[in-house]
C-alpha cells in the first residue's frame, strides 16, 4: 500500500483500509495521526466503523477505537464487519443512535451569537437569544431559537432529516436540515420570508417536505405531526 492508512467513509461509518505488513504499534500512531489530520471533517461525527486489508485481534480493534475517541471528537457507535449485507442494517442502527440521543436530550445556550461565532452542539439545542448575521449554529438534533434567526441554522447535522428549525422570528441567511438547504436567496419558499413577513414577529418551523426546507407558522397542531 501506498498509505499506511486510508479513510473511506459515507453517510453512516468509516471505513479503515489498512496495511497488512507494518507493525501494530506504527500502524496505531499513522491511525491516529491521520484522524487528527481529518479533524476538522470528522468533528463530532457518531459513526459506525469497519476495517479492512488486514486481521485484527478484540484488543487490537479496541485499541483503535480507544484512540480515535479520546484524541478526536469522533464518536463510534459501533463495529461492523465490512459486509454489504449488513448495510441496512447498520444505516438503521446509527439512525437509531441518532434519533435517541438528539430526541432524549438537549442543551440551552443563553446569549446571542454574533457574526463570526459558530456554536456546535451534539444534541438539540436551546438558544435564548438571537443568531445574527455571519453567525452560525449546528445541531446534531433540532434546533428552538427564542429570539431572531437572521445567520445560518443546521439542524440534523449528521444527516437526520426529520430534524427541525424553530425561531420566534425567521429570517435566515440559510438553513440547512440533514443534507437539504434553503437560502434566503433562492426563489421559492425560503425566499419569500420576508415578503409574507408581517410588523410582529411570528413564530416558524422549518422542515423538511419533498426534498425542500419548508418554513411556515406555528399553530397549536404544529409538533402532532412531528
Amino acid at each position: 500500500m501506498s498509505q499506511p492508512v486510508i479513510i473511506k467513509s459515507n453517510k453512516y461509518g468509516i471505513n479503515l483500509i489498512l496495511d497488512p505488513k507494518i507493525p501494530f504499534e506504527e500502524l496505531l500512531d499513522c491511525i491516529t495521526d491521520k484522524f487528527l489530520e481529518s479533524e476538522k471533517f470528522f468533528r463530532n461525527a457518531h459513526v459506525a466503523i469497519s476495517f479492512e486489508g488486514r486481521a485484527l485481534s478484540d484488543e487490537q480493534e479496541y485499541r483503535i477505537i480507544d484512540a480515535i475517541t479520546t484524541r478526536t471528537s469522533i464518536r463510534i457507535v459501533c463495529i461492523i464487519d465490512n459486509d454489504e449485507i449488513r448495510e441496512q442494517y447498520t444505516k438503521q442502527r446509527v439512525e437509531q443512535y441518532l434519533a435517541d440521543e438528539s430526541g432524549n436530550t438537549g442543551k440551552f445556550y443563553k446569549g446571542t451569537l454574533r457574526s463570526g461565532q459558530v456554536l456546535e452542539c451534539e444534541t438539540s439545542i436551546i438558544i435564548i437569544g438571537d443568531v445574527n448575521p455571519g453567525a452560525k449554529l449546528i445541531s446534531i438534533g433540532n434546533i428552538v431559537i427564542l429570539g431572531a434567526l437572521k445567520g445560518t441554522a443546521y439542524a440534523g447535522a449528521s444527516g437526520n432529516e426529520d430534524c427541525f428549525v424553530v425561531a420566534l422570528d425567521m429570517n435566515p441567511v440559510q438553513i440547512k436540515i440533514g443534507n437539504i438547504i434553503g437560502r434566503s436567496e433562492d426563489k421559492g419558499i425560503l425566499a419569500s420570508i420576508r415578503e409574507r413577513r408581517k410588523a410582529v414577529a411570528q413564530p416558524q418551523i422549518a422542515t423538511v417536505s419533498d426534498g425542500h426546507i419548508l418554513i411556515e407558522p406555528i399553530t397549536k397542531n404544529t409538533f402532532n405531526n412531528l
